[in-house]
């Protein structure tokens, strides 16, 4: 996939998962948070369905995109949650 539809599948993917999830993050991060997340999605969708590398701008690879995004976003929620408590 080129660098143009990873930036498109990423904003799509990363908007869809901030409106799922109710976090606000800025245009940079959520195109960001998606690309992660189909990377991650990717990577799941590989291991655990036998689905062959979703490439282009389709259903299939936004979907797999906003389930890898809003995992990135848990994940990163959790870890980042930990910092915020210790510090007043």
């Amino acid at each position: 996939m080129g660098i143009i539809a990873w930036i498109v599948v990423g904003a799509i993917a990363g908007f869809i998962a901030t409106l799922i999830t109710g976090t606000r993050e800025g245009i940079v991060m959520t195109i960001i948070l998606g690309i992660v997340g189909a990377l991650v999605g990717g990577f799941l969708a590989g291991v655990f369905l036998n689905v062959k590398d979703p490439t282009g701008i389709n259903v299939e690879t936004i979907v797999v995109s906003v389930i890898g995004a809003i995992i990135v976003v848990f994940v990163a929620g959790f870890f980042g949650s930990g910092r915020r408590r210790g510090s007043v």
